[in-house]
C-alpha cells in the first residue's frame, strides 16, 4: 500500500506540474495517454500476474529453485514481448489510438510525443513490475518498496528540470513528464536487476541461467496470466470508450481535464492503495494455498477489504469536503473544467468503496489461480454496464443527449456491480481446487 502511495504521487507531480506550465491541455494530453499506454502494457505485464500466482504457490511449499526458473522465465518472455512488439507497433499505431479517443486537436498535438516515448521506451517499467511482483509473491514487501521510492524520488527529480525547464535544461512541457518517466524507470529496473544477481533477495539469478525459453513454465505463465491479461485489456478498453464518450461532450477539453486529474491522479489515492491490498490479497491467498491453508487464504480477501474500505472511507470524505484546494493543486479549480471536477469527486467518493472491495477479493482470486472468474466479471462490469449505460444516454434520450453526469454514474455502477461478483464469486470456494505444475 505504501509503496503504491509513493508511486501515485509521481503522476500528481507530473499533472500539477503540467497544468501549471502547459494547461488543461497538457493534463488532457497525459490522461489520455496513460489511459492508452496502460492497454498496451498491461497485456505484457499478464505474464507476471501468471508467475505471481506460481511463485506465491511455490513459495507457499518451500520450492525455492521453482521461484526462481518462474521469475526468469517471465523475465525473457517480457523482454521478447516488449522490444520486438511494443517498442515498433507501439510507435506506428500512436496517431490511431489517439484518433479513436477522440482527442481533441490541441489535445493530440500535446499527447503524441508523450505516448510514442511511454510506448518505445517502458523497459524500464516492465523490469519494475517483474521484479516487485515476484518478490511480493514470495514474501518480500520491503525491496519494493525501496525500488517504488527510488523511481518516484527519481521520477521528480528529472521532472522538476525536464518539465519547466531548469538551468541550461530548455522546458519540454508534457513531453518532459514522458522523459523522466522512462528515465527513472530504466535506472531502477537496471538496479532491480542486479539486485537479483548479488544472492541478497529471496529471488535469485544467476550467470548460468539459460536463456532458452523453458515452454512447460511459459504455458504455465500464460495458463494464468493469459486471462488477467485479456481482464486487463477489457476494463482499460472500456476506459478508452469512456474517455471517448468524454469527448463527445460539447466541453470535451475540459472534461477530459477533469477527468485526467479526478479519475487518474486524485482517485489514485484510493485504487493505488486498493492495488496494494489486492497485491497483499494474492499472495496471501497464493501462499497459504501452496502450504495447504485455505482457509487462512479465505479469510485474506475479507481482511484486505476491511483495510481499503476504511481507507476510501476517509480520501471520499476529503473529495466531498475539501473539492476545491484538491483540484487548486493541478490548477483545475476554476471554470468548467474545475465545475466538473468537483461533480465528478462527488461520484468517486462513492465508488471508491466499490473499488477497493472488488480489488481484496479480485486479488484473492488471483492469488489462488482463479484468473478466469475476474476475467469474466470485469467483462460484465467493467464494460457492459458502463458502456451501456453511456450509450442508452447518448443514443436513447433525444435532444437531452449524454451529460458528463450520466458518464460518472456509469462509472459508479461498474464499480458496485464488480464488488458484488466478485464477493459472490469467492465465497463459492472452487478456486480452492485449483492445481499448479512445478517446473521439473
Amino acid at each position: 500500500m505504501l509503496q503504491n502511495i509513493i508511486g501515485g504521487m509521481q503522476g500528481v507531480v507530473d499533472h500539477a506540474m503540467v497544468g501549471h506550465y502547459v494547461g488543461h491541455a497538457g493534463n488532457a494530453a497525459i490522461g489520455v495517454s496513460v489511459q492508452l499506454w496502460i492497454l498496451v502494457i498491461v497485456f505484457i505485464s499478464s505474464v507476471f500476474t501468471g508467475m505471481g500466482v506460481l511463485v506465491a504457490r511455490f513459495a507457499g511449499a518451500g520450492n525455492a529453485e521453482a521461484v526462481n526458473r518462474t521469475v526468469y522465465q517471465a523475465f525473457l518472455a517480457a523482454v521478447i514481448m516488449a522490444v520486438f512488439v511494443m517498442a515498433p507497433v507501439g510507435y506506428l499505431a500512436a496517431p490511431l489510438l489517439l484518433n479513436v479517443v477522440n482527442a481533441a486537436p490541441e489535445v493530440q498535438h500535446v499527447a503524441l510525443p508523450f505516448l510514442r516515448i511511454m510506448l518505445v521506451f517502458s523497459f524500464g517499467m516492465l523490469l519494475f513490475f517483474m521484479v516487485s511482483g515476484a518478490l511480493r509473491a514470495a514474501g518480500d514487501a520491503k525491496t519494493p518498496l525501496r525500488l517504488g521510492v527510488m523511481l518516484t524520488v527519481l521520477n521528480i527529480c528529472f521532472n522538476v528540470m525536464l518539465i519547466g525547464g531548469l538551468g541550461p535544461i530548455p522546458s519540454f512541457g508534457a513531453t518532459g513528464a514522458a522523459i523522466g518517466t522512462t528515465l527513472a524507470s530504466g535506472i531502477t529496473g537496471l538496479v532491480a536487476m542486479w539486485l537479483l544477481f548479488t544472492d541478497r533477495l529471496v529471488v535469485k539469478f544467476t550467470r548460468t541461467m539459460s536463456f532458452r525459453p523453458d515452454w512447460a513454465i511459459i504455458r504455465e505463465l500464460f495458463r494464468f496470466g493469459l486471462p488477467a491479461g485479456v481482464q486487463g485489456i477489457a476494463m482499460n478498453v472500456a476506459g478508452v470508450l469512456l474517455v471517448r464518450f468524454i469527448g463527445s461532450l460539447p466541453t470535451s477539453a475540459d472534461a477530459q481535464a477533469a477527468y485526467a486529474v479526478g479519475y487518474t491522479e486524485l482517485f489514485s489515492m484510493i485504487t493505488w492503495t486498493s492495488v496494494g491490498l489486492m497485491g497483499a490479497a494474492a499472495a496471501v491467498a497464493g501462499q497459504n494455498l501452496g502450504a495447504g491453508k485455505p482457509e487462512r487464504a479465505a479469510q485474506s480477501a475479507v481482511a484486505a477489504a476491511r483495510i481499503g474500505v476504511g481507507v476510501a472511507s476517509v480520501v471520499g470524505l476529503a473529495f466531498v469536503l475539501a473539492p476545491g484546494p484538491l483540484l487548486s493543486v493541478f490548477n483545475l479549480n476554476d471554470g468548467v473544467a474545475g465545475q466538473i471536477g468537483r461533480q465528478l469527486l462527488a461520484y468517486l467518493a462513492v465508488s471508491g468503496l466499490f473499488v477497493t472491495v472488488a480489488l481484496s477479493f479480485t486479488g484473492a482470486l488471483q492469488g489462488t489461480g482463479d484468473t478466469k472468474s475476474p476475467l469474466y466479471i470485469s467483462i460484465v462490469s467493467q464494460v457492459v454496464v458502463p458502456i451501456g449505460i453511456c450509450t442508452f444516454y447518448q443514443s436513447f434520450t433525444g435532444a437531452r443527449g449524454l451529460h458528463a453526469s450520466d458518464i460518472w454514474l456509469a462509472i459508479v455502477c461498474g464499480h458496485a456491480t464488480r464488488a458484488t461478483l466478485s464477493v459472490l464469486r469467492f465465497r463459492q470456494g472452487g478456486w480452492k481446487n485449483i492445481a499448479v505444475k512445478a517446473p521439473a
